[in-house]
């Protein structure tokens, strides 16, 4: 098990043991047992670092990773025989252990740069072997000139070449391991093991080259110095083994060796070289001569540092080559870049400024240094740029920051800039902000916002930014307004007048609109005629606002050639309590239905404030709109009648037929709620309703004639409906198909949606040519002037209850407006009907005036059909 601690530890302490004992027991068998365990240890390591070399090559099929391991395995292979052979009796052990170390040595050093992590290129390899030849010989100089030359005169030269060897080899491997690029650890383990090798052997090889006499009578220290030989010898290659294998197997690139350290050996050869120098003086100094011996390991030092200094010499110039062109390359990407550089110090003052800012922003060093960059920016930007630039002192990494800079000619750029922390580089000691103009990106980001936010049609603000600004203002709590409001009647204006006109139409009233509101308010277009504003006022002060707006835009529109009126319900909410924008926008909207609805009666707009029975009464409207078209369809509608009974005899003369619709769900909707629902919804659905009313009537009466009762039926109709083209052939063929007299259809319009006099006379004039009498129903609440009768084709006048009910507490005569119509209507030849009767006072009322008929429900509520065919038959005979 090479290589386990465990293992290598009891090993060692074994071959200690062994190696004393057999040093107590005899020199000879010591020197023997040394040289045995010595050999051991060596090769069965030896074997180890060969086949770690040849898997290695194996596996990358390369022989540049597996060199290192493979030198290793041979030097201690190399120690191994030559340690073996010196335990021979019959050899001349001195001579075989020198020359082992003189060959082992250097196999050592070249497996220990040839390993992959150490030294990478050639340059590096020959800088370790001179750092180390140096060291190794100024160390053996100082040595020997103070302690060696007197003692060893004489020496041998083989023992003087094994023991520079040593020093050189020693101190070379001390230097690889300790300046290792990679693998650190492994390198230190091969590099200690190598020494312990080395200077194992080479103790081994002087001791045994210093001893002339016969082995029994070898001194004790010899004996113990080969022990602690031997203990070397055994170490060193387990250490080899044991840093190779953690070496790593791929060779390091020649770009990782950091050529800048190169001269980081400098200090460990200068304080040898110093004390060599220390030395020398002091053996001159104190009489003493050098001799052969000293000048040459002087010479040797003073050329190892000599060539060291070529070398080193030859790094600096390519070291200065290179920084220049660093340099020169920074200064044109620099000088050459669009972009500003700048460094400020942790004060936030500028200390230097790229070339570019006076190419870029027209500032010069004047303008800029030793001033704070605050002075520079906007000062609507300091505090957001001071607080960026903190961030990055206090330990952020990058931030980018965007700000408006004055550049020299005082006008204000847009600029983004990245700032990084320096202060750590003692070349820079600051931050380093990198400036850019970006105000064409500025100019086009706002351009584009324009588009976004802005309508193109009329410079308003479009839905997109209305809400947004609302959401804003709620999210901030701040209390604002909204209105909307939308001009009527504005599709009839392309429709008559074209596009153009209606696109002049829409800019006039956005220019209202600016007018109309303060400065601090946004109005926006919603969408075709639709518009709002966001007002920051109360919602009183807003209600006033908004009856400026329907008032200004109710004002004519003068366009060449053109006049257009128009009008604008206007409707008000409050935006915090409805607690979103889009929420306060239907809100608004909600309450511009309603004013919308409000103002149908009247010419001009109408103001409203949202109110939550709007809510209400929307979706009811909704669920009108929803489910009447199906109406018919699903049996919901359904036509009642009321007796019209002569007041004289109390006997019926006719019946009004109204319509009733009754919904699952809703329940029972009046007409006048959904027939003009009908007639907005503008799909021919109060066309189809009317018709069907009408054929319903018609077969009511039908049904009533051909039982002999002589009665007459009158249908209500809206004015719409009776300006309609189809209107007249629909009356016609319902008389046709169910082959009734044209004199007992009676056609009713109500006085207030009574249309023009022309259109009138026209329609009215169209049914009597048919021979259908028409009747003025509800006459009283409408503007119809009395003199208009005259002018009007009608045959009844229906006067409504306001015009004879007595007001409480009061008496007197009947009411003389009474008398009056009467009267009139007689003199025309118009029969007069009392609608509303419903106590025996307003029967004596209409008949002291004249009246003749009457219905209400005092003659009769209405019914269904059968129900009022039972009151035909017990009103048959005149009542007593």
């Amino acid at each position: 098990m090479i290589g386990n601690p465990r293992t290598f530890w009891l090993a060692l302490l074994t071959t200690a043991a062994a190696l004393t004992a057999a040093a107590v027991v005899g020199p000879v068998l010591g020197r023997v047992a040394v040289a045995a365990a010595a050999a051991v240890a060596a090769l069965v390591h030896a074997g180890a670092l060969i086949r770690l070399a040849l898997r290695i090559h194996h596996g990358r099929s390369d022989f540049g990773p597996c060199r290192g391991a493979g030198f290793l395995g041979m030097g201690a292979l190399l120690t191994g025989a030559g340690v073996a052979l010196t335990g021979v009796p019959a050899l001349s052990h001195g001579p075989i252990a020198a020359g082992t170390t003189l060959i082992a040595a250097p196999t050592y050093l070249l497996g220990l740069l040839l390993l992959p992590g150490t030294a990478p290129t050639l340059g590096a390899r020959l800088r370790r072997l001179l750092d180390g030849a140096g060291i190794g010989v100024s160390l053996f100089y100082c040595a020997w000139v103070l302690a060696l030359k007197s003692e060893a005169s004489g020496t041998a030269p083989l023992r003087l070449a094994v023991a520079v060897t040593g020093s050189v080899a020693i101190a070379v491997a001390v230097v690889t391991g300790l300046r290792a690029v990679r693998h650190r650890p492994a390198a230190l383990g091969c590099a200690g093991g190598a020494a312990l090798s080395i200077v194992g052997l080479d103790v081994y090889s002087l001791l045994l080259l210093g001893h002339h006499g016969a082995w029994p009578a070898v001194p004790a220290t010899v004996t113990a110095g080969l022990v602690l030989a031997g203990l070397a010898m055994v170490a060193g290659p387990f250490l080899i083994t044991a840093g190779a294998r953690r070496a790593g197997d791929g060779p390091t690139r020649p770009e990782v060796f950091d050529e800048g350290g190169s001269l980081a050996a400098y200090p460990l050869l200068i304080g040898p070289a110093l004390l060599a120098v220390a030395v020398s003086a002091f053996h001159l100094l104190t009489g003493g001569r050098f001799d052969v011996t000293s000048v040459a390991l002087g010479l040797a030092a003073f050329g190892a540092l000599a060539v060291r200094e070529l070398l080193a010499a030859r790094d600096i110039r390519r070291y200065a080559l290179r920084l220049a062109g660093r340099e020169a390359r920074f200064r044109t990407l620099v000088s050459g870049s669009t972009d500003v550089t700048i460094v400020l110090d942790a004060d936030l003052v500028v200390r230097w400024q790229s070339p570019a800012a006076a190419r870029q922003f027209g500032l010069s060093d004047q303008d800029a240094l030793d001033r704070p960059l605050t002075d520079l920016l906007h000062p609507d930007d300091h505090g957001p740029v001071t607080e960026a630039l903190r961030a990055v002192l206090s330990g952020r990494q990058h931030v980018l920051v965007q700000a408006r800079l004055r550049d020299g000619f005082g006008r204000w750029r847009d600029t983004e800039s990245t700032v990084s922390d320096q202060r750590t580089a003692p070349e820079v000691a600051g931050l380093v902000v990198h400036v850019r103009d970006v105000g064409d990106r500025a100019q086009l980001q706002r351009t584009l916002d324009e588009v976004a936010w802005t309508d193109d049609q009329t410079g308003l603000a479009n839905r997109r930014r209305f809400v947004a600004a609302a959401g804003e203002a709620c999210h901030e709590g701040r209390p604002c307004s909204l209105l909307v409001l939308e001009l009527e009647r504005f599709s009839s204006v392309a429709d008559l007048h074209g596009q153009a006109v209606a696109g002049a139409v829409l800019i006039e009233a956005a220019r209202r609109l600016r007018i109309a509101t303060a400065g601090h308010d946004v109005p926006a277009r919603l969408g075709d005629a639709a518009f709002a504003v966001l007002t920051e006022a109360p919602l009183v002060h807003a209600f006033a606002l908004a009856t400026r707006l329907a008032t200004a835009l109710a004002e004519p529109f003068h366009l060449p050639g053109h006049t257009v009126h128009l009008a604008a319900d206007v409707g008000v909410a409050d935006l915090l309590s409805a607690g979103t924008a889009e929420e306060a926008l239907r809100h608004a909207d909600v309450a511009r239905r309603r004013a919308r609805q409000l103002a149908r009666s009247r010419d001009g707009g109408r103001v409203e404030c949202y109110d939550k029975s709007f809510e209400a009464a929307l979706v009811r409207r909704t669920d009108i709109e929803q489910q009447l078209p199906g109406a018919i369809g699903r049996g919901e509608l359904d036509v009642v009648f009321q007796p019209i009974a002569d007041l004289a005899s109390r006997r019926p003369a006719g019946a009004e037929a109204l319509l009733r619709w009754r919904h699952p769900r809703l329940g029972a909707v009046p007409p006048a709620e959904f027939l003009p629902i009908a007639e907005e919804l503008g799909t021919g659905l109060a066309e189809e309703i009317g018709a069907w009313v009408l054929h319903k009537a018609c077969r009511q009466l039908s049904c009533w004639r051909r039982d002999g009762r002589e009665l007459w039926v009158s249908v209500n109709v809206s004015a719409r409906r009776l300006a309609a083209d189809g209107w007249l052939p629909t009356v016609a063929t319902a008389l046709d198909t169910h082959d009734i007299p044209p004199e007992a259809l009676v056609v009713e319009v109500t006085e207030a949606a009574l249309p023009d006099d022309t259109l009138a006379v026209e329609q009215l004039a169209g049914l009597r040519a048919l021979g259908v009498r028409t009747a003025l129903d509800h006459f009283g609440t409408g503007p119809t002037a009395l003199a208009h009768l005259r002018r009007l084709p009608i045959d009844m006048l229906k006067i409504d209850q306001s015009l004879f009910n007595e007001p409480a507490g009061r008496r007197g005569p009947a009411t003389p407006i009474v008398d009056v119509v009467v009267a009139l209507a007689r003199r025309l030849g118009i029969d007069v009907i009392a609608c509303g009767l419903e106590t025996e006072s307003h029967v004596d009322v209409v008949r002291a005036a004249g009246c003749p008929l009457g219905q209400g429900y005092l003659i009769s509520p209405p019914d269904h059909a059968e129900h009022v065919e039972a009151f035909l038959e017990r009103h048959r005979a005149p009542m007593l």
